[in-house]
């Protein structure tokens, strides 16, 4: 989609669509909005040209609010972490670039992370202003990660998340139960939990299906093969987590041990990994597989 700016250092602009309200001026509005960013922040911005309207209209701090129109705006985070963990480019093709992600790295822009994210460095390192991802793991997880270079091309590789005809293949070190059977299959309802960046398997109709296979004991530790056939929000740490299983070094199940927005301790990464991930591709024909050479320490 066209935007009136530009991408910046890797970084596209973000986007906010104002609803009907009674605020006087756009700046009121945006005051309220994000309540963090002070109102000198957003002064600086205006005066650098760095939020106008879909049409490319500058904002000034007198305009009247008007509803149902866009706004962009660069984001910018004062003191933005820097992740000391660098990605591997695993592919690179016309349709597609594929990255194996380092753990604490997210994959795109969001919270405290602008620059500090994958799509953003490979934008800048590939020079390739339209890399978006077709699918994504969690900021703790490490491994493989698929962009799409053509824009018209998105969702066709999309449609391939939606229909669940992607192999994806994880692995984990966790606990070793010797009461548990293998392979097994947890099929669960999986909702939104406690705090709210956390989820939790809940009764109802099941969304979230995971397969579950042992690969090694070693101790009381184990290596776990896993298969998410379903894509919920932390599906494969709340299925193993309900398990008696909880991943090692997961900060967040069964417990939080740090907040959403705590410092990581970058010697205890989760112990949690995209290894790879295979599909027919929609665009040219051809089986592609992608595999992550990273492995998990047992």
């Amino acid at each position: 989609m066209n935007t009136p700016l530009a991408t910046r250092d890797g970084v596209a602009p973000s986007c906010v669509s104002l609803p009907a309200g009674t605020w006087p001026t756009m700046l009121d509005f945006l005051l309220q909005r994000f309540a963090a960013i002070p109102k000198e922040e957003w002064l600086r911005r205006m005066t650098a040209l760095e939020v106008v309207d879909e049409f490319g209209g500058q904002l000034t701090p007198e305009r009247r609010y008007q509803a149902h129109v866009r706004l962009y705006y660069y984001r910018s985070v004062a003191h933005e972490p820097r992740i000391p963990f660098g990605e591997v480019l695993l592919f690179q093709d016309e349709h597609l670039v594929v990255a194996d992600k380092p753990h604490f790295l997210p994959v795109t822009a969001g919270g405290r992370f602008v620059q500090e994210v994958l799509q953003v460095r490979l934008k800048r390192r590939l020079k390739i202003d339209t890399l978006q991802p077709i699918h994504r793991i969690d900021r703790e997880t490490a491994g493989v990660v698929v962009f799409c270079v053509q824009p018209p091309e998105r969702d066709a590789y999309h449609a391939l998340f939606r229909q669940h005809v992607v192999q994806k293949n994880y692995q984990a070190i966790a606990p070793w139960r010797a009461e548990l059977k293998f392979p097994q299959t947890r099929h669960s309802r999986i909702v939104q939990g406690e705090p709210f960046f956390r989820q939790c398997e809940a009764p109802g109709a099941p969304n979230a299906l995971s397969e579950i296979e042992l690969l090694q004991v070693q101790g009381e530790r184990a290596r776990y093969r896993l298969v998410p056939h379903t894509g919920q929000k932390h599906q494969l740490r709340v299925h193993m987590a309900a398990l008696g299983l909880a991943l090692e070094n997961d900060p967040f199940y069964p417990d939080v041990r740090r907040g959403q927005n705590e410092h990581d301790d970058w010697t205890r990464p989760l112990q949690l990994l995209a290894k790879s991930i295979a599909f027919v591709d929609p665009v040219t024909g051809q089986a592609r597989h992608f595999e992550s050479p990273r492995e998990l320490r047992l």
